[in-house]
């Protein structure tokens, strides 16, 4: 099938942005949040597809809908035809999809800044759940989805893609006020759950314990099968996880469930970027709190 272009970068609200997140904004900041709605919020590619299953999982246990239906992202606009919902409408909207849906609470997925969400998240005191990941992970994270999702815009070359990262110049904005500024409203906001992506590796068990204990969930008696199905090689062969069905993306450039390591910054990243990215995030990390689990931020390539 003929894909769209790519779309280009534009300022927007002070972040750079596409058409298809921001083509039905008023909608968007109309929404009107449940107070038993539970967000998953994060920057991109670190972990909220992860996270989308494990909570589906959590409240509805195994079905055989496809992901993004069952969690659908509130800001998105895109054409029917690249997704994989059967859907005949010319546009899918989240706001429509999420208006429709029948399931108590509902799950709703966003890679919104803090400062863009509707007002009625906060308002009726909807739980957040937010999961960060370190900075160079998401970077070639982030680089190998750009390469092969035709909604976002062509990535260009590893070197030049890691400058426009630390400039902010993505998709949702920059990574560094994203995670910075989520972390700053949890303080203030009690009903914001923040998970790192390192811990979900270490020990998925633990920290769906924690997850469950702030959403007033008992622990699942089913942990185990609930910890194997959200391994990568099992999300990675699911086609109601993995996007196989979603027209948008090309499985030839690369796969959207990757590899979901802990590291694998150290496979792309050169000595020198390295020491680069290292002193531009200590400045622009210096006065957060924000710190990240393990210690993969320093280690050398």
């Amino acid at each position: 099938m003929d894909h769209p272009p790519r779309p280009e970068l534009f300022d927007f609200h002070g972040i750079s942005m596409t058409h298809y997140f921001t083509s039905n904004w008023e909608n968007v900041q109309k929404f009107q949040a449940r107070p038993d709605d539970v967000f998953i919020a994060s920057y991109p590619k670190s972990g909220n597809t992860w996270l989308c299953y494990i909570l589906d999982l959590l409240y509805f246990g195994p079905t055989s809908m496809f992901l993004q239906q069952r969690v659908p992202n509130l800001e998105i606009n895109i054409p029917a035809r690249l997704t994989a919902s059967r859907e005949s409408v010319a546009t899918v909207l989240g706001t429509d999809h999420i208006e429709s849906m029948q399931t108590s609470p509902r799950l709703i997925r966003t890679h919104l800044p803090v400062h863009l969400i509707p007002k009625s998240v906060w308002e009726k005191n909807c739980r957040i759940v937010y999961v960060a990941r370190n900075a160079k992970d998401s970077v070639v994270s982030y680089y190998h989805f750009e390469r092969m999702t035709v909604i976002f815009p062509e990535p260009g070359d590893w070197d030049s893609y890691l400058k426009r990262f630390m400039a902010g110049k993505m998709v949702f904005g920059s990574w560094y006020d994203h995670v910075n500024n989520w972390w700053k409203r949890k303080q203030s906001y009690s009903n914001v759950h923040f998970m790192f992506y390192e811990d979900l590796i270490e020990n998925t068990g633990r920290e769906i314990e924690k997850l469950s204990t702030f959403l007033g969930l008992s622990p699942p008696e089913e942990m185990e099968r609930i910890i194997d199905l959200v391994q990568f090689d099992k999300m990675k062969t699911n086609n109601n996880v993995n996007m196989s069905g979603f027209s948008g993306m090309n499985f030839k450039v690369s796969t959207f469930i990757r590899k979901g390591k802990v590291g694998d910054w150290k496979n792309h990243f050169t000595v020198a970027q390295n020491e680069e990215f290292e002193e531009d995030y200590k400045i622009k990390m210096k006065n957060s709190t924000l710190k990240f689990p393990i210690k993969v931020l320093t280690e050398n390539p």
